[in-house]
């Protein structure tokens, strides 16, 4: 999107991204529902009717094939398009947006930590220190950019283990001791007090989630999906005029997605080194689920600007412009239904019935931010952020 100042004041707003920043939200509050907002702890299912049984298991593989790891992903690579938008408007009237963004990020990490004491898992933190990797590299060539975002794709740390673990037999995988952080942050939600739970998601919560972040190749991943989100804002690829680059993006994510899904599931069959298939898994399924998360990608621009379903999809963006809001209000609310501090419902809804509720929760955070957003140009904690930016 190579435009002149005199031509463009600053670029206007992209209404495919809030769809597509809506439907992954709205993936992400269903994906933590019946995971129960990270806490793991279901009802038995002894003298569950077969039929509720088949409900439970197909919701739970089907989610997480459609959505798991894909769509945080597409929020991402949103993180990154959103930056190259704020930069470019900043350029464009002669500033230079990169301080500014250091401060935006200090202030995601303090909006991220009010989330992380209600849900161990979030990702804003984690979105707060990666983040820096833009200040570091927006003003690199595209080439550049694709190099270094292939690079980062490619889990550098799982390729080492990899092939320091087929040199050396003896070699052990490294990864960050975490086990008894997750049993505090478990304990707290099956058995602790509102106050106990958050002091140990603020801090076993957030080391337990950052290390699995590092052990699970979120860092680079998240690093490579900001850089390209970059890149997609600095070519205009959420453009129609681009469209025909997503179906070229799709067939060859469709052609390399399956064989590597495939594979994931023939490696541990074929290789006993442990210390061989936790890297080499790491790296086929984070390339595998990048693969997927563009089909769906291109499958969404294709349906908004070549199909009849453009209004259908354009009725999520106000759930897609108070993204933050609705991230952070499903974590509070979440962890109320279902931790020990709250309802408890873990122990009483399984995998069926939380995706339901997960859905009428989703219902309910739809309905408000369309009326909000008929009122308000930002949602609360969007606006609060955006000032709080330009307060200093």
């Amino acid at each position: 999107m190579q435009l002149s100042a005199p031509a463009l004041a600053r670029h206007p707003r992209v209404n495919v991204a809030d769809v597509l920043r809506g439907l992954s939200v709205m993936g992400i509050i269903m994906l933590h529902s019946i995971e129960h907002f990270n806490f793991y702890s279901f009802p038995s299912t002894e003298g569950q009717s077969a039929w509720l049984n088949f409900t439970d298991k197909a919701i739970w593989d089907g989610m997480f094939f459609l959505l798991g790891g894909k769509a945080y992903a597409i929020f991402a690579l949103l993180f990154g398009f959103s930056f190259f938008i704020q930069d470019d408007n900043q350029r464009l009237k002669g500033n230079d947006f990169r301080k500014r963004f250091c401060w935006r990020l200090l202030l995601l990490f303090l909006i991220g930590n009010i989330n992380a004491m209600f849900f161990t898992a979030e990702i804003l933190v984690l979105y707060s220190l990666v983040g820096f990797v833009l200040v570091l590299t927006c003003r690199m060539s595209t080439k550049s950019l694709l190099w270094l975002a292939a690079i980062l794709m490619l889990q550098p740390v799982a390729l080492y283990n990899i092939v320091r673990a087929v040199i050396d037999p003896a070699y052990v995988t490294p990864s960050i001791p975490s086990s008894h952080l997750w049993g505090a942050a478990f304990a707290q939600q099956s058995g602790g007090t509102f106050t106990g739970t958050v002091l140990v998601n603020l801090w076993e919560g957030q080391l337990a989630s950052l290390a699995w972040a590092w052990d699970n190749g979120r860092v680079f991943q998240t690093a490579s999906l900001f850089i390209l989100g970059m890149l997609i804002g600095r070519e205009g690829w959420l453009l129609e005029n681009k469209l025909g680059n997503w179906m070229k993006v799709m067939l060859v994510a469709l052609a390399v997605f399956f064989p590597l899904h495939g594979l994931a599931s023939m490696i541990p069959g074929y290789i006993e080194n442990r210390n061989i298939t936790v890297p080499l898994l790491l790296l086929v399924n984070s390339l595998a689920k990048f693969a997927f998360m563009l089909v769906l990608v291109s499958g969404v621009l294709f349906l908004y600007y070549r199909t009849s379903a453009k209004g259908l999809l354009e009725k999520i963006m106000p759930y897609g412009r108070m993204s933050m809001t609705c991230y952070v209000t499903q974590s509070i609310v979440g962890s109320m239904l279902f931790y020990n501090w709250g309802f408890g419902l873990h122990a009483h809804l399984g995998i069926t019935a939380s995706l339901l509720l997960g859905a009428l929760l989703f219902l309910l955070q739809y309905s408000f931010c369309r009326w909000w957003m008929g009122r308000y140009s930002h949602g609360p904690l969007e606006y609060a952020w955006k000032r709080a930016t330009w307060a200093l």
